[in-house]
């Protein structure tokens, strides 16, 4: 094993100028998100005394996601350094105004802010997962995919306790403007990247063929098709694991509280991973890192039918190790595969076709733990999220030819 595979992720990516600005990015914008992500839950909740509004507020932000291939679009048709900036100052621009939500008839502000915040999202991500690509050495891709995923869960176990404080003291106001700050402190790093971009070339259709450009490229590569497919099921399962939670808590004796101590204990377990990923993707490859990462979350999923505290402890540190590889992969994955030219929109139709399954299992989660018993549900979910790594391990005969592509076969003009 040479000196390259083993050496530490985060000095590794920090080395970089371009990767360290990014995760710095990563880390100050994520902070604000999650903060109001908690907050703004609560708010609906303390203004209109409605558990389904406060619930709105999360399909509100997640709602564009269904539009990412379209969206997407955007990020290959103008130059993405820019467009990140812009994004940014966007939102920072918007947030203040939900100072005025102050009463339930001026909830609907809230929403449609919450909404655009989503929207606004998904072109960041996929123009950020475009200009990554291109600014930082394809041999960090791995490293900073999963460095990333460490601070967006590092952020999501630290950021709602300060969202919440501030909340509590000050308002949601207040909230809304610590997420405004953070993106314009977002937008000094953005705008400090060394980044050489030429204009994209005018769009040869429109831009339904364009979007549609994405996700046939997705379709035809017979690398990238088995790594979203088996990111989507594997989010399909997510949902139906997290619906099942608190049927598992009950079993086990406890309050509803303690949701939050497995919640924690799973986020350092993702944590963890995004720590190791880079290396582990180099000696691995793309599938077997993702397969691996799948089998070790269904057999710990199944476990969880077992009605003991440290079973359960051990099972939910698993399912955060685990659940992150396939997402960490797919996405390093197509940004090593896919031309500059597509990336945008092959990024977004990605995120739609991995993410938007979680909604899905979560809807049939919630009306299945209420008709079958939560042991033969857990016992189930494991066996088809295990089949789930049987395609990648079958198509994972060579996995180096992807992880160790050079910087230009990974980024094409």
């Amino acid at each position: 094993m040479t000196t390259t595979t083993t050496t530490w992720a985060l000095p590794r990516v920090l080395r970089n100028r371009n990767a360290g600005l990014y995760l710095a990015g990563v880390v100050v914008s994520g902070f604000g998100t999650s903060a109001l992500w908690l907050a703004s839950g609560v708010w609906v909740k303390d203004l209109t005394g409605s558990d389904g509004l406060a619930a709105l507020c999360m399909l509100a932000m997640w709602a564009p996601t269904l539009a990412g291939p379209l969206l997407g679009t955007l990020a290959d048709r103008v130059r993405r350094k820019p467009l990140l900036i812009g994004m940014n100052l966007l939102l920072a621009a918007l947030l203040p105004t939900l100072f005025v939500v102050d009463s339930a008839d001026r909830v609907w502000l809230l929403f449609a802010v919450l909404f655009v915040y989503g929207a606004a999202g998904v072109v960041h991500d996929a123009a950020e997962s475009a200009l990554v690509a291109g600014a930082v050495p394809a041999s960090l891709l791995g490293d900073f995919n999963g460095l990333r995923m460490t601070a967006n869960e590092g952020m999501k176990l630290l950021a709602p306790l300060a969202g919440a404080g501030i909340y509590a003291a000050y308002g949601g106001g207040h909230v809304a403007l610590l997420d405004a700050v953070t993106f314009v402190l977002a937008t000094g790093l953005y705008a400090a990247l060394r980044v050489r971009e030429s204009r994209p070339e005018p769009p040869a259709g429109g831009w339904r063929e364009q979007t549609a450009e994405g996700a046939r490229y997705l379709w035809r590569h017979p690398r990238l098709r088995p790594l979203v497919l088996a990111g989507g099921t594997t989010m399909l399962c997510a949902g139906l694991s997290g619906a099942l939670s608190y049927a598992v808590i009950d079993r086990l004796g406890r309050a509803p509280a303690y949701a939050g101590v497995l919640y924690a204990v799973q986020g350092a377990g993702s944590v963890a991973i995004g720590l190791l990923s880079g290396p582990a993707l180099r000696r691995l490859g793309e599938r077997r890192f993702a397969a691996y990462g799948i089998a070790v979350t269904a057999v710990a999923a199944g476990l969880r039918a077992i009605p003991s505290d440290p079973v359960a402890l051990v099972c939910s540190a698993a399912i955060g190790a685990g659940l992150p590889c396939v997402l960490i992969a797919a996405l390093t994955a197509v940004q090593r595969e896919t031309p500059d030219a597509l990336l945008g929109r092959t990024a977004a139709t990605a995120n739609t076709l991995v993410f938007t399954p979680n909604v899905v299992g979560l809807a049939a989660g919630a009306a299945l733990v209420e008709l079958v018993d939560v042991r033969l549900l857990l016992a189930v979910l494991g066996l088809v999220w295990l089949l789930t790594a049987v395609p990648l391990l079958q198509s994972a005969a060579s996995p180096s030819r992807t992880a160790t592509r050079s910087p230009s076969d990974a980024n094409p003009a």
